[in-house]
C-alpha cells in the first residue's frame, strides 16, 4: 500500500528553486530580439519563467494539459449553495461529453483536459475518459466535525502528485488546475480565513449566486466549522483536512508534483487559490513555478492572491472555475514562449539596435 506521507516528503525533498542561471540567460536571449527591451512586458516574463523552470533554452513549445478535478462536500447540506449536490456528477458528465466552457476554451489554446473523480458523490460507473482516484462519497460536513482525516489528506495529496508525474511522462509541458464541487467555494473560503487570518465575512463571496440569506448562512456555517475544528494554520495538511475537500488537496499535489517535475503550473480561480496556500505554507518556493492566471470575481481570490505575493495576468471577472481561468492563461504561456523562440535577433534581421549615449565628459 502506498505510503502518502512518504510520497508527500520524498515530492517536498525534490523540489528546488528555479534557476537564476537560466532565467538570466532568458532575459538575455529576450533583449537581442528585435523590439525595445522589455516591451512585451508580461509576456517576456512568462517566457523568462518558463525557461527557468524548463531549463531548456531555445525552450520547447509546451504541451498543456488541464486538470479539472471533481469532489462533493458535506458541507453543502447546511444548504450555502444555490445548486444542489447532483449538479457535481452532472457536470463531470459534461466534461466528458465536450459541453462545457473548459472544453471550448481548452480546444482553443490546444490543450487536453483530464477529469478527475476525486469524491463525487454518485458512482459514476466506468465511464470512458474518466479517471477514478476516489476518496470517498465527497467530504463530511465540517459544521460537525473534520471534513476528512489526516490520512484522507494526505491521500488526496498523493492523488495530484500521481497525477503531475504521469503528465510528465505524457510528455506535457504545462499543468493548468481547474475543479468542479458544489460547496467547494465555501470549504475554500475556510481555508482563505484560517490561512491569511482575514475574517470569513471578508473572504467569502456569493460562489455559485447565493441569495443574501445564504450567503449570510454560509458565513455562519464557516465561522461554525472554524471554531469547531480549531485547525491548526502551522499544519496545513491538518488545514486541508479539518476544512478542505479531495479535490482541493488534489490540487495541492498537483502544484507539488508539477514543481517537483520541473512543470510550469497554471493557477485558475479562488479555488486554487485555496490549494497554493496549502502547498506554499508547505513548500514556500513552490511559488517559483506557478503561475496565475487571473483574479476572480470571488472577494476572498483578492486576499488570497494578495497573501501569496501573486500578481495575475488577467481580471475578467471569471468566477466559473473548472479550469477556464487556467486556460486563457496558457494560451499567454504559449505566445511568449512562441516570441522568444521564433522572433528574429537584431543580429539575424540585419536591424539596427538601440543607440547608446556617450558618456558625458568630465
Amino acid at each position: 500500500m502506498l505510503n502518502y506521507s512518504e510520497l508527500l516528503h520524498d515530492t517536498i525533498a525534490n523540489i528546488q528553486p528555479m534557476s537564476r542561471e537560466f532565467h538570466a540567460r532568458a532575459k538575455l536571449a529576450l533583449d537581442s530580439l528585435t523590439k525595445p527591451i522589455g516591451s512585451l512586458g508580461r509576456l517576456e516574463e512568462l517566457a523568462a519563467q518558463y525557461v527557468a523552470i524548463s531549463q531548456k533554452l531555445p525552450p520547447l513549445m509546451p504541451e498543456p494539459v488541464v486538470f479539472t478535478l471533481a469532489s462533493d462536500h458535506g458541507v453543502a447540506r447546511e444548504g450555502v449553495s444555490a445548486y444542489p449536490s447532483s449538479v457535481t456528477a452532472q457536470m463531470v458528465v459534461n466534461f466528458l461529453n465536450g459541453g462545457a466552457a473548459i472544453n471550448v476554451l481548452a480546444k482553443q489554446v490546444g490543450a487536453k483536459v483530464r477529469v478527475v473523480d476525486m469524491g463525487v458523490e454518485s458512482d459514476l460507473g466506468n465511464l470512458p475518459s474518466l479517471l477514478v482516484y476516489k476518496i470517498g462519497l465527497g467530504t463530511k460536513n465540517f459544521v460537525t466535525g473534520p471534513a476528512m482525516s489526516y490520512e484522507e489528506a494526505l491521500q488526496s495529496i498523493g492523488v495530484g502528485i500521481r497525477l503531475a508525474r504521469e503528465a510528465y511522462a505524457d510528455g506535457m509541458g504545462v499543468l493548468g488546475l481547474g475543479e468542479m464541487g458544489i460547496g467547494n467555494t465555501t470549504a475554500s473560503s475556510a481555508i482563505a480565513a484560517v490561512m491569511t487570518g482575514q475574517s470569513v465575512d471578508k473572504v467569502t463571496g456569493k460562489g455559485t449566486g447565493v441569495d443574501a440569506e445564504r450567503f449570510a448562512k454560509k458565513v455562519q456555517m464557516i465561522e461554525q466549522g472554524i471554531i469547531r475544528n480549531q485547525p491548526n494554520e502551522q499544519d496545513p495538511v491538518d488545514v486541508l483536512a479539518k476544512m478542505g475537500g479531495f479535490e482541493i488537496g488534489g490540487l495541492v499535489g498537483l502544484i507539488l508534483g508539477g514543481a517537483a517535475c520541473r512543470l510550469p503550473v497554471v493557477l485558475d480561480g479562488f479555488i486554487t487559490g485555496a490549494a497554493m496556500l496549502i502547498a506554499q505554507a508547505l513548500v514556500p518556493h513552490c511559488q517559483d513555478y506557478v503561475i496565475p492566471s487571473h483574479c476572480s470575481a470571488e472577494p476572498g481570490h483578492r486576499y488570497v492572491l494578495e497573501h501569496l505575493g501573486l500578481h495575475p495576468l488577467l481580471e475578467l471577472h471569471l468566477r466559473l472555475g473548472e479550469g477556464t481561468g487556467a486556460c486563457l492563461a496558457i494560451g499567454l504561456l504559449r505566445a511568449s514562449v512562441a516570441c522568444l523562440r521564433d522572433m528574429a535577433t537584431f543580429g539575424s534581421a540585419g536591424v539596427d539596435g538601440a543607440e547608446v549615449a556617450a558618456p558625458e565628459q568630465v
